[in-house]
């Protein structure tokens, strides 16, 4: 049975002055999770915001267990990050 985890997060970028510099700390977010989890990942929300946005993230798998484990890690991954700030995240499992 396939199993597919998604993740949503609501994200502030309190150092950033710009689009850019938002899209930067986006960019390295978004390669890390991909290189280290093989999942997908993207903006999915407030792309035009340089200070807040909406990060989508799933991952598919046939074990619940498994994919809970990933989200638990991919969570302390983003929040990790020193130039953004993780303000609500939560996963749902389909």
């Amino acid at each position: 049975m396939m199993i597919v985890a998604i993740g949503t997060f609501e994200v502030a970028f309190p150092e950033a002055t710009s689009l850019k510099d938002k899209r930067q700390v986006l960019r390295s977010m978004k390669d890390k999770v991909r290189a280290k989890f093989n999942a997908s990942i993207a903006e999915v929300g407030d792309n035009d915001n340089w200070n807040h946005g909406t990060v989508g993230v799933s991952v598919v798998a046939n074990d619940k267990v498994y994919l809970e484990q990933v989200a638990s890690k991919i969570d302390l991954l983003l929040a990790d990050y020193s130039e953004a700030e993780i303000i609500d995240s939560y996963w749902d499992y389909v």
